[in-house]
This record gives structure tokens, sequence and C-alpha cells, in this order.
């Protein structure tokens, strides 16, 4: 081996300065790449608009009831056991102040999930899940008693909570919104 052909192999002074240069150029490059693409997100604003949020069913457990946020407004959504869907329905329509059936609150074919909008009817505080004389939510400001499917059955609360507008994606999700 020659000292000739050393040099020639060994990298130069030249040979880094073009290795430093391509990768400050491609760092510089994805320093400017990550704020174009953020800027494509929606806005806090528009999420709390109302843009659709989706949610994952499959981590809620049967009798369990979870709280997710949707337009700045706690959206309960309860994973009903078999006997609460059973109670929910045997109750006659005359008992309550605002008659609804248990069907109209959920969707076909997904009865064990009731979603409803988590604010009082009557003077919009945020009532307890799985509390009160029936089982569903109870309001401790002005003691409004809400059963397992929503519905108003005691109390100052003039109507049942309210059902935002859902949709199943599959079974394990829904798109509120």
């Amino acid at each position: 081996m020659t000292l000739d052909s050393i040099l020639e192999a060994s990298p130069s002074r030249r040979d880094f300065l073009y290795i430093a240069t391509g990768a400050a150029g491609a760092i510089g490059v994805g320093f400017a790449l990550v704020p174009l693409i953020a800027q494509m997100n929606p806005d806090a604003s528009t999420v709390a608009a109302g843009a659709p949020i989706e949610v994952d069913l499959a981590p809620i457990a049967e009798g369990q009831v979870v709280k997710v946020t949707w337009r700045s407004k706690p959206i309960f959504i309860s994973h009903r056991t078999k006997q609460e869907v059973e109670e929910a329905r045997a109750v006659p329509l005359s008992n309550l102040p605002d008659p609804q059936t248990d069907e109209q609150r959920t969707k076909p074919g997904h009865e064990p999930w009731l979603v409803v909008i988590g604010i009082c009817t009557h003077l919009g505080c945020i009532p307890i899940a799985n509390q009160g004389d029936y089982g569903g939510w109870f309001c401790p400001c002005h003691g409004s008693h809400y059963d397992n499917a929503g519905r108003i059955r005691r109390g100052p609360a003039p109507a049942n909570l309210a059902i935002p507008p859902y949709r199943f994606v599959s079974d394990t999700k829904i798109q509120i919104g």
C-alpha cells in the first residue's frame, strides 16, 4: 500500500464539509416541514365549536360510565348491563315526567350503550353517575334524579338528559357530532 492510496481512501476535509452541509440542510428542511404540516390540523376553536370526535368503546367495561368532552360539554357514555337495559325498558311511560322509551334513547342493535350530554336540564349542573334513587344520575345541586336511561324521574329538572348527535362507526367506536 502506497501513501497515495492511503490518502485517496481516507476522508478529506472537503468530504467532511460535504457531509456536514448535507446533514444541516436535511435538518433545516425537517424544521421547516413541522410547522407546515402542523398548520393543517384544526385549531382548538374549531374543535371546541363542534368538530366530530371519535370514542373507542372497547376499553369501557360493562356497568361503567365514562366522560368525554365535546363542544365544551361533558358527554356521558354508559355501557349498561343487560339487567339495566331490562329495568329501563320495564318503566311505564306514565311514571315519567318527560315520557321517552329506552328504545328512543339508544341506537338499534346497540342497546347497552347510552350516550347523553351530562348537563342537568334544570340549571345546567353536572350530575353524578351511578347515583340517585334510580341508579342513573343524581344532580346534588337541586336534587334531580335520572334513571339509567338518562330520563328524569324526580326533582325540579323539566326534561331528560339530552342526547348528542352520534353514530356507530363500528361495533366498538362511535363518532359524536
